[in-house]
């Protein structure tokens, strides 16, 4: 038998973009293919870009130089497709470029400039019933739509990926099933705009393991709680409906933990922004929330230094951040996105300013960020390995989501193994991680 053809493979960007990757090779894997660990072992190699900002765009393409000065046969995927004249400007060699979501394009052009083994006996070639993950095995990310109705002046994902495509809850429930059944102990919901799912198909009754089931998130995030594995909620935009979530994680039905991009405190630079401006309200909710469920984790975004931001409105975003109290944040300074609508605003801030606000923002929210956690001390809290050092266990709490949070480590831990989940004791934090010791 000829040996079959090898892909190497870049992935680039956020989770989104991962699943975008997983799903391009799992169809690689089941036409034959083989995954080469390095440039000099593939066929063809394919970058999976990021487009989103500058930075990403700039790693982008140092990407995919790198693979055309290592292997010479590059394919270009992902969100920076859609912009193919300047990445043929700067590396015109490149094969073929596609845009996001263009999966069979992909894997067409791959077919084409490698094309796979004329015998291919997928009885051997076997690929597992959840698909290629590149995630541990514990956890995996779970997309349930493509594309975003909202027209935030700072973003050009719509017209990246589109509007809003959600998919059939029954697609998305049985993926979960086989993830869960495949060792799975933790989902992490993703999309563009996860409040919104289901509102383009009028949330259409659809079925799973043969009962009706509404094409909408409160009822998959209480068919996705049956499943027995850890349910995490990511980019969860706050609308009214998200309120109905909140008893589900009083409950335990789904982790109380919830992503909410933010992106501002001030409602004049929220209305700029083009996004939802009652910030107060906003508060009122997190009052609400926590009321209901007082283990609530609320992670979220925001941005400083975009056009037209006052010091007042800065002030006014610190006092927002005291008042909200959250528990994990992240902050970027405003960068110029190629086809953003806020390019055109008025009143540009200066770098030396945007980099100011930025460090006082953070030691704002490092001082939040610590009392929270010390609190925690003395608490018993349940925990999921990740993976194991030479002195203790890496572990995430339920506040705690892969890559972008704190994480715990278990003192006494050498001896576990990634992916179970334990009880431990924590005895010490700092600003963003605690330390623990295994009960019982």
């Amino acid at each position: 038998m000829t040996e079959a053809p090898k892909v190497g493979f870049v992935s680039l960007g956020c989770p989104k973009a991962l699943v975008d990757s997983e799903r391009i090779l799992t169809q690689l894997r089941m036409d034959g293919y083989e995954i080469s660990p390095d440039y000099a072992g593939a066929d063809v190699v394919v970058v999976n870009t990021c487009g989103f900002i500058d930075s990403a765009k700039a790693e982008s393409l140092d990407a995919i130089g790198e693979a055309l000065e290592a292997n010479g046969r590059v394919i270009v995927t992902g969100c920076m497709g859609v912009d193919e004249a300047e990445i043929r400007a700067l590396h015109p060699r490149v094969l073929a470029v596609t845009g996001p979501q263009q999966y069979e394009a992909v894997v067409g052009e791959v077919h084409r400039h490698a094309p796979p083994p004329a015998v291919h006996d997928p009885y051997i070639d076997l690929v597992p019933p959840q698909g290629i993950k590149l995630t541990p095995r514990h956890y995996a990310y779970l997309k349930i739509s493509e594309g975003c109705n909202h027209h935030c002046t700072f973003c050009i994902i719509p017209s990246m990926r589109g509007k809003l495509v959600s998919r059939p809850a029954g697609d998305v429930l049985g993926e979960a099933e086989r993830l869960v059944a495949a060792g799975v102990k933790e989902l992490l919901v993703i999309s563009q705009d996860t409040s919104a799912y289901g509102v383009d198909l009028k949330y259409k009754l659809d079925f799973w393991d043969g009962r009706p089931i509404r094409t909408r998130m409160k009822e998959l995030c209480a068919a996705l709680g049956s499943l027995g594995a850890w349910v995490r909620l990511h980019y969860v935009y706050p609308y009214p409906h998200v309120d109905e979530i909140i008893p589900m994680m009083a409950d335990g039905l789904i982790l109380p933990y919830l992503d909410v991009p933010f992106q501002h405190g001030s409602p004049r630079v929220l209305q700029r922004m083009k996004r939802p401006a009652a910030a107060e309200n906003t508060l009122e909710r997190i009052s609400r929330w926590r009321e209901i469920c007082p283990d609530l984790t609320i992670r979220s975004t925001f941005i400083v230094g975009f056009p037209g931001e006052t010091d007042e409105d800065f002030d006014v975003l610190l006092d927002f951040l005291q008042q909200a109290q959250l528990d994990r944040v992240g902050c970027f300074t405003y960068s110029p996105v190629n086809g953003a609508r806020a390019n055109d605003l008025d009143g540009a801030v200066p770098e030396e300013i945007k980099e100011e606000r930025w460090h006082r923002f953070m030691q704002v929210q490092a001082q939040i960020s610590r009392a929270r956690l010390r609190g925690k001390v003395g608490t018993t809290q349940q925990v999921l390995v990740d993976e194991i050092g030479d002195e203790a266990a890496i572990a995430r709490s339920k506040a705690d989501a892969p890559e972008i949070d704190g994480v715990v480590l278990i003192r006494d831990g050498e001896h576990l193994a990634p992916g179970s989940l334990v009880e431990v004791i924590v005895e010490d934090s700092d600003d963003y991680d605690l330390t623990a010791r295994l009960a019982g």
